[in-house]
């Protein structure tokens, strides 16, 4: 493995941590496990998030994000308009 690679290996187990950081604790739509994952944990984490409040409260989150994309993404939207907008300055260059 070239030193290229490993740098890149680096970045992504990085970001891995990162975004389990935002889901975990930033965002609550997940769930972490140590690094010694066990089959019994693994079972009870998604025991947990199946029939536990604290997955109904995740799965309320995401329904909310979704309803902001759908939003978003709707003619006259933020992202509509903004993807609306790069396309004529860039793309058609107007």
């Amino acid at each position: 493995m070239c030193r290229c690679s490993y740098d890149l290996l680096a970045l992504f187990l990085a970001e891995l941590q990162m975004n389990c950081r935002y889901c975990c604790n930033g965002w609550d739509i997940g769930m972490e496990t140590d690094n010694n994952v066990k089959r019994a944990e693994v079972e009870s984490l998604v025991r947990k998030l199946m029939e536990g409040d604290k997955g109904k409260q995740m799965k309320c989150k995401v329904e909310e994000w979704k309803k902001k994309a759908m939003e978003a993404i709707r003619s006259g939207g933020s992202s509509f308009v903004n993807f609306e907008r790069l396309a004529n300055e860039v793309i058609l260059q107007k």
